[in-house]
């Protein structure tokens, strides 16, 4: 181990232990987990990890928990997403987006608006979707892209999602020699499991003339959107000037994400120390938060009790 390595690694963390959320704009062509090492090695902790990936070729909004508040990724509801993005109609590719081999080529140009807008609409709602074959579901304990990789034929079963909103922003018919493509810029904003190039595909295949995503960008992931975020480039020059780099501070994170209950100092106490308290009535998990607005715990009701799912500041914290 070098010298300066030695003493980069002696340094304390940038955060203190509670940590908070960090909201990513990703750059294309980073893997989620190149983000978090990243943002580990700028914060100067090993507890950085990320809640849902998102595709190398994708830029945009990536949510990462820092130090305790790691443990709130498994509990946010993040169930809504948000995107734009562009589809190409009139070629399919082996992976459904820009940076598979190309597999079929045909003219679209001769496509109307109102078939086109025909077919999303088939697309939108409560519909059934079968995922991109290099996704990371697992097939048999391994992942689909992983088998697909290897050659293997790969069948994934339909999966019910919800496509609340398919909107066509713009189109663009490209001259490609003797074949027209049409990109459609587009926004769709969906449920958790979406896979927007399979909604790409699917279009291509609805209209006859296939179809691949050539470029994706996330706006928004639950309640967290890129007016939260920043990129590794500027947290990168914020860690350099000694600027605070989280996003949303656990308190913050945690009132943005849950339905809130104010509790009294002596329920709070109550909670740190592993005990429950009388329920409210209110639905799903909920956040307990004290009079100085520290949020104490997660909470969910079963019964008589609201117990705690998640203890954000435990008596030893």
């Amino acid at each position: 181990m070098g010298a300066a390595q030695a003493k980069r690694e002696k340094l304390p963390p940038l955060v203190d232990a509670l940590g908070g959320l960090l909201i990513v704009d990703k750059d294309g062509g980073w893997t989620s987990h190149d983000v978090v090492a990243k943002c580990r090695r700028l914060l100067r902790t090993k507890k950085v990890g990320h809640a849902g990936t998102l595709d190398p070729m994708a830029t945009g909004v990536l949510v990462l928990g820092v130090e305790r508040a790691t443990k709130l990724l498994g509990q946010l509801t993040l169930t809504t997403k948000a995107y734009t993005a562009t589809i190409r109609l009139g070629q399919s590719t082996i992976t459904d987006d820009a940076e598979g081999e190309v597999t079929a080529t045909a003219a679209a140009g001769h496509l109307t608006d109102a078939e086109i807008g025909s077919c999303i609409a088939e697309l939108t709602g409560d519909i059934r979707q079968v995922p991109a074959t290099v996704s990371a579901i697992k097939v048999n304990g391994e992942r689909a892209y992983a088998r697909a990789r290897a050659g293997e034929e790969v069948e994934l079963a339909a999966r019910p999602i919800t496509v609340s909103r398919f909107d066509v922003l713009a189109r663009r018919d490209i001259d490609a020699g003797a074949t027209r493509f049409v990109d459609l810029d587009v926004e769709v904003e969906c449920s958790s499991g979406t896979y927007i190039r399979a909604l790409a595909r699917d279009l291509g295949e609805k209209l006859g003339v296939g179809g691949h995503l050539t470029a994706l960008r996330r706006t928004r992931v639950g309640p967290f959107t890129l007016e939260h975020a920043r990129t590794l480039d500027q947290l990168a020059a914020a860690a350099e000037a000694g600027e605070a780099l989280l996003s949303l501070d656990i308190d913050t994170a945690v009132r943005t994400a849950f339905p809130v209950r104010d509790i009294t100092a002596a329920q709070a106490e109550d909670l740190r120390n592993g005990r429950w308290l009388e329920p409210v009535g209110l639905p799903g998990v909920y956040a307990a938060i004290d009079p100085a607005g520290h949020a104490i715990a997660l909470l969910q009701e079963s019964g008589k009790r609201a117990s705690s799912v998640m203890v954000v500041r435990p008596a030893n914290l």
